[in-house]
């Protein structure tokens, strides 16, 4: 497992901070993560981070959309800047030759999960076309709040049917959410029904990573609250999660507050090599 984290600082410095904490694998924003405006990156920089991740030796990259990206939205401003965003985001993850991106699709904002579809599909289409055989779409799981789509496996399946399987979408398992929306990813029975479900509509060779969060909220709670490596609710029956033999050699990225709460650290990554190795 490429055991790894979500690393501030960007295409310049995000490298530099995996390599500090000692991570096999880092998730990265290519732009503020809170704010619409896309810069204009340096051909450069995007060089750079090919060379440095190479001499770094990171087996797996993923690139996080904008937080404010909803493509299910009835709203045509905040659509037409969800579109555009992903497409740049798209864009300059295939130049730093990105494994994939992580999508978090979107809310219908109570329009319903029909309605909301008619919103995500034709966006997918436009965004699916900057994708390569290097860089993949993944669409992540969601806890379940409000009306945000990708609370099942059901729902992201829908998606996947709708466009028409697409050679180069897949999927990012998160176990806070996961645990969140009701599936009890502590219970191997559990996960391996859930993984059952994934192969029989996508192919577990959709599942290109993994977010390895604990949960400060209980099973089924439909609320995405991320903890640290053995703080949480789970704690150490996250391993059943870890060690199935179905995500060996995938991206595992921490996404927990960390000990300050700044993010991951080396202790995390840590924990979670050790958590690994006795549930393997």
């Amino acid at each position: 497992m490429l055991c790894g984290a979500h690393c501030s600082g960007g295409v310049k410095k995000a490298i530099d901070r995996a390599v500090e904490i000692e991570a096999d694998s880092l998730q990265l924003f290519v732009q503020s993560p809170r704010a619409w405006r896309f810069p204009d990156h340096d051909p450069a920089d995007l060089a750079a981070f090919r060379e440095r991740r190479a001499e770094a030796g990171l087996e797996g990259v993923l690139v996080h959309c904008l937080y404010l990206v909803n493509l299910a939205t009835p709203k045509d401003d905040f659509y037409e800047k969800s579109v555009y965003t992903m497409r740049r985001t798209i864009e300059v993850s295939s130049a730093i030759e990105a494994d994939g991106v992580v999508l978090h699709v979107g809310s219908h904002l109570g329009a319903g999960f029909e309605a909301g579809m008619e919103r995500v599909a034709p966006a997918l289409e436009q965004i699916l076309e900057g994708t390569s055989d290097t860089t993949w779409l993944l669409m992540e799981n969601t806890a379940g709040t409000g009306g945000t789509i990708g609370r099942s496996i059901d729902e992201l399946a829908a998606i996947f049917e709708r466009m028409d399987r697409h050679p180069r979408l897949g999927i990012c398992l998160d176990s806070c959410h996961l645990y969140a929306s009701g599936c009890d990813i502590t219970d191997r029975d559990e996960l391996d029904r859930l993984l059952e479900e994934i192969d029989s509509t996508f192919g577990l060779d959709r599942v290109r990573a993994l977010h390895v969060n604990d949960s400060k909220a209980p099973l089924g709670s439909n609320r995405d609250r991320h903890d640290n490596i053995l703080e949480g609710v789970m704690g150490e029956k996250l391993g059943v999660f870890l060690g199935h033999p179905a995500f060996q050699g995938l991206p595992a990225v921490l996404e927990v507050p960390g000990h300050d709460g700044h993010g991951p650290d080396a202790g995390e990554i840590r924990k979670l090599r050790e958590l690994h190795a006795r549930w393997a």
